[in-house]
């Protein structure tokens, strides 16, 4: 019998995703499932955005350019500069998805075997990108005790040898909701410059900060034009994941040059999709201030209500829409598979996200899970209660 190949042997599950038959078991035995494993926003799409699907007088569904529409490429890089990043159309290459962006960026700048030093617990995706691109990735640790916090330089500086070629961040974070300070990004700058590397910076949650913290770009450092390379996307800042609509940016114009060639390999991002997210730049900035209130008090509710359970730590986020839980079990995994296979709680369980998948160090984040804040007040509460109740019940 013909064999699959060993890159799709190694190619890790979604730990997010794997759980979903359990789920849909639950949901089929009648029982109510709050979902806080995933983070798909319950925040209506734009208007804007919707009707411009509905409305729009395209005859043949052709291709589009293969770095995507000019018009939107233009429009990107208002919004952008309006952001304060200075970039133009031709700094910008529109994707099929933050996730093509980033297997772009990897394929444009590194070869089998090369190395990537990723912060850990970082978005388990990542880990999958890598081995589709025989890349290997380095882990730096950071810690719930230091609220996830960018580890110290010296730990980035002693993972650095000659195969290792970029330093990959998500800012703010996924999993963690930690926001890197313009100190932090500053303090990368330097190393990456000293040491010739890429800074691959993945910045989908950037409009998604609280408590006045300000989200600080890696394509807003002086002098590091040549390393920066920033992935972004529409799925978050306008609740539209379904579109797959992202793009990479870089002042590098040799990066660029190499990401055209993969991108017209694929020949095009979908068309119906870029129409949806030009006319989403149209989006009144009363959208995001409604948008970011209501994350703001979710999160306060999620970590208030949290931190009433008796032996679970959690870190505030400072963005995005998630957090990092230490629960008092020993598997996450087994929890989680648990909460849905054997428990509720009058016909009613949660799902959640074991944080092991977010980390390529082995045996790391066993009694840890990613909660995702993208559902209701009520829901939140009624969800910790319910995670109260099965970890007294889990724990006897």
């Amino acid at each position: 019998m013909p064999k699959v190949s060993n890159k799709g042997q190694q190619m890790p599950e979604s730990p997010i995703r794997k759980l979903v038959p359990y789920a849909e078991a639950a949901k089929k035995k009648g029982h109510k499932v709050y979902h806080l494993n995933i983070g798909q926003p319950d925040i209506k799409t734009p208007e804007v955005a919707l009707e411009a699907i509905k409305n729009n007088s395209v005859k043949i569904l052709e291709y589009s350019h293969s770095a995507g529409f000019e018009s939107y490429r233009n429009k990107l890089a208002d919004y952008y500069q309006n952001h304060g990043v200075s970039v133009n159309a031709a700094d910008i290459i529109i994707t099929t998805g933050g996730s093509e962006a980033l297997l772009f960026a990897m394929g444009s700048t590194m070869d089998q075997g090369d190395e990537i030093i990723i912060p850990e617990p970082f978005y388990a995706n990542y880990n999958g990108f890598s081995t589709a691109s025989g890349v290997k990735v380095v882990p730096v640790i950071s810690t719930i005790d230091e609220g996830f916090a960018l580890p110290p330089i010296a730990d980035f500086e002693k993972l650095i040898t000659p195969k290792t070629k970029a330093i990959l961040i998500c800012n703010p974070g996924n999993p963690t909701g930690y926001l890197y300070t313009q100190e932090e990004i500053q303090q990368l700058a330097e190393l990456v410059k000293k040491h010739d590397l890429f800074l691959i910076a993945d910045e989908v949650y950037r409009e998604f900060t609280y408590d006045g913290d300000k989200h600080y770009s890696v394509m807003n450092v002086p002098g590091i034009e040549e390393n920066a390379i920033m992935i972004d996307s529409v799925s978050k800042r306008y609740s539209m994941c379904g579109a797959r609509i992202g793009c990479i940016v870089s002042k590098n114009k040799e990066v660029m040059t190499t990401a055209m060639k993969f991108a017209q390999a694929r020949l095009s991002p979908p068309t119906f999709a870029q129409i949806a997210s030009e006319a989403a730049l149209e989006t009144p900035q009363s959208y995001f201030d409604e948008v970011i209130s209501e994350y703001k008090e979710r999160r306060d509710t999620l970590i208030s209500e949290l931190n009433k359970i008796e032996g679970v730590k959690v870190a505030t986020p400072k963005g995005a829409f998630y957090c990092i839980a230490k629960l008092p079990v020993k598997n996450a995994d087994n929890f989680a598979q648990w909460l849905l296979e054997k428990f509720d709680f009058n016909g009613e369980t949660v799902m959640v996200a074991p944080a092991a998948g977010f980390y390529s160090s082995p045996n790391v984040g066993l009694d840890e899970i990613r909660i995702a804040y993208v559902l209701k007040k009520e829901d939140l509460i009624r969800s910790v209660e319910i995670l109260k109740e099965a970890l007294k019940q889990y724990n006897n």
